[in-house]
């Protein structure tokens, strides 16, 4: 059985978000949202590792309000770098002795199913890298910088790219010692993956699995949450470590 690490980044700016605290730390349906994202892999019996990636600056007060959190579903608490791919690195670095595999898997996503990362986890271990994403049905439109339309983008073949992305350990710990050779802009680590001659497969991702990247997003959140799950309006007793203020 392949025993998979999942790497949640958490350390960046938030800067689209606006506000006080940055997205992963705002709670959702009562719960903070990189809590809800950890557990849909904490109990997973092919799951070795959970790390979870913050910011040095954010540590003494993320210790204080969920350093309970941590030991009770075993997460590893790794330090960020400038760059998300500078925090992926910090935590390849610590990757355990067991682990085959590498997840990837934005904080701000907490809308995955336990079928989509089974999806996505298999066909890892076949075809040794795969992501989820959604094919485009929108008509794309290039623009230039006075908001004027200079072109539509034919969408067949195109797909829009989601989380968890996995891929064999090797595989993404060359392409990650690798990343500083390559000219080409990487966005994703499917990219640099595929940059370092990899080919990566792709799975029927959901809708429902959305980056939370603004407060409309939250909302929508909020609202599916509350619709996919039986929730009460407090948290139930001995469930420990909410924290409904951060």
């Amino acid at each position: 059985m392949s025993r998979f690490a999942v790497i949640i980044p958490a350390a960046g700016q938030s800067t689209r978000f606006g506000g006080q605290q940055k997205k992963p730390f705002l709670p959702l349906a009562g719960r903070p949202i990189w809590l809800r994202t950890v557990e849909l892999f904490v109990t997973r019996p092919d799951v070795e590792q959970v790390m979870l990636v913050i910011s040095p600056d954010d540590r003494e007060e993320f210790q204080r309000r969920f350093g309970p959190n941590l030991i009770f579903l075993d997460i590893d608490l790794v330090d960020g770098g400038a760059e998300r791919f500078e925090s992926v690195a910090n935590a390849l670095a610590k990757l355990r002795d067991a682990v085959t595999h590498v997840a990837v898997h934005d904080a701000v996503r907490p809308g995955a199913t336990a079928e989509l990362i089974d999806a996505v986890f298999r066909r890892a271990e076949q075809t040794g890298g795969a992501i989820p994403a959604l094919p485009v049905a929108d008509t794309l439109k290039r623009v230039d910088g006075d908001l004027r339309i200079t072109g539509t983008v034919p969408r067949q073949g195109l797909w829009q790219a989601q989380t968890p992305q996995a891929f064999r350990r090797d595989w993404l710990c060359d392409a990650y010692a690798r990343r500083h050779t390559i000219a080409e802009a990487i966005t994703d680590d499917a990219q640099l993956v595929e940059a370092c001659g990899h080919a990566v497969s792709v799975v029927s991702g959901l809708v429902t699995n959305f980056k939370i990247t603004t407060k409309t997003d939250l909302d929508l959140a909020e609202l599916l949450h509350r619709a996919t799950h039986d929730l009460p309006t407090e948290p139930k007793p001995g469930r420990p470590f909410d924290d409904e203020s951060y």
